[in-house]
């Protein structure tokens, strides 16, 4: 929602309005110096949406205002042009309505248009995120990136590396928006504040490394693909068991952690719907874009959400550091997840960020059952997730 500056106003002063954390609205407008509001310029207001009211018979301000649950000052804020002494029936005015409930809701087929459109949402509410573009997928898909957050410990966290995995972009992208919820509304997540977390943290979002995957798995191929990733596929148009990227390499696959044991020991030795490590690591742009992210930002720690199994995976070949035995535990009792140190698998996004960084990565999967989950799934993977994602940021 946006607002107006009037002469004398100030962040300070829309934050009491509004009953929302001055450092969120300084964040939601970094292109403004909260020392020098000029009369007339826009200021942003996270979680508020503005609605139009038609004056009834009796209406005032005040009456508004109680009706709103906000200061009457507030509406006089969002209404410059209108006398409150002068209303008139049937005239139109704006009233604040502050967001209370999730707008991360429809999971049922979360492909790439699902993602944008709910990242476009979710910017258009929360201006205090921040949404970088890390990359390209094979089809010149952007792979985003969500920033949140103003500490100085960077943690990292992605989904949908594997295509039939999907699910897991719209956990996470739950995961923030519940976030959003509680810092906006100053509510407690499971007993923990969340403004401290956002103070603690900059964390790293990357919902769908791998969109091309999770529209073939939804959508099917392409038009001007088709007969190749058919020909990929056994000819099946059944694409449920479909991990890879779009050329049909595991970017999961893809990591220069031991990748030659991979590529030696992988069934595959050529593009597949499964499994297939490239011809050389990072060959495929969304590994790529993903390993750059990593070495700019250095991250603190990292999680990849996948599926299947209810077990999470933190070791890699004894470099990993004390902490993350510290966190596996944690998690563990959490999530009611099993902790797993050690599993025989090289090549991946977390084996590597451990064996190159020598910080803790955790590997998780999600839901138990056959991929792609069921969607029925979808409530207690997240619950699930909101205790690893509040032991991650608070720990």
């Amino acid at each position: 929602m946006r607002v107006r500056v009037r002469h004398g106003d100030s962040f300070w002063l829309y934050s009491r309005l509004f009953h929302i954390p001055i450092q969120l609205i300084e964040d939601s407008n970094r292109h403004i110096a909260s020392n020098f509001l000029d009369v007339g310029m826009e200021v942003e207001i996270p979680g508020f949406i503005e609605e139009t009211y038609v004056i009834q018979p009796g209406d005032t301000f005040f009456q508004l205002a109680k009706m709103s649950k906000m200061p009457v000052e507030a509406i006089l804020l969002l209404n410059p042009g209108v006398y409150p002494d002068h209303l008139a029936l049937g005239q139109s005015v704006k009233l604040p309505k502050r967001v209370t409930e999730p707008v991360i809701n429809d999971i049922q087929t979360y492909d790439f248009t699902h993602l944008q459109r709910d990242i476009e949402t979710l910017l258009c509410l929360y201006p205090f995120l921040k949404v970088n573009t890390i990359g390209e997928s094979v089809l010149g898909n952007p792979i985003y990136e969500l920033e949140i957050g103003r500490g100085k410990r960077n943690i990292h966290v992605n989904a949908s590396f594997h295509a039939n995995e999907w699910i897991t972009t719209p956990v996470l992208m739950k995961l923030v928006n519940t976030f959003f919820l509680a810092l906006t509304n100053e509510n407690m997540l499971n007993g923990i504040h969340a403004l401290p977390l956002y103070h603690k943290n900059t964390l790293s979002i990357v919902p769908m490394v791998n969109p091309d995957g999770v529209n073939l798995v939804l959508q099917g191929p392409p038009a001007e693909k088709k007969e190749e990733i058919l020909a990929l596929n056994s000819g099946s148009p059944d694409f449920s068991g479909w991990k890879a990227n779009i050329r049909g390499v595991d970017l999961n696959n893809q990591f220069p952690a031991n990748w030659e044991i991979e590529k030696e020991r992988k069934e595959p030795k050529s593009p597949a719907p499964r499994d297939y490590p490239g011809e050389i690591p990072l060959s495929e742009p969304e590994a790529v874009a993903m390993a750059r992210l990593v070495e700019k930002k250095q991250f603190s720690r990292v999680l990849a959400f996948h599926t299947q199994g209810r077990e999470f995976y933190w070791g890699y070949e004894g470099v990993e550091p004390v902490e993350s035995a510290r966190l596996a535990r944690e998690y563990e009792k959490v999530s009611g997840y099993k902790s797993v140190r050690y599993i025989d698998s090289h090549a991946g996004f977390r084996d590597w960020f451990v064996h190159a960084y020598q910080k803790p990565g955790f590997t998780f999967e999600l839901g138990l059952g056959v991929n792609p989950l069921p969607v029925s799934q979808f409530p207690q993977i997240y619950e699930e997730m909101l205790n690893v994602f509040l032991v991650t940021l608070n720990s």
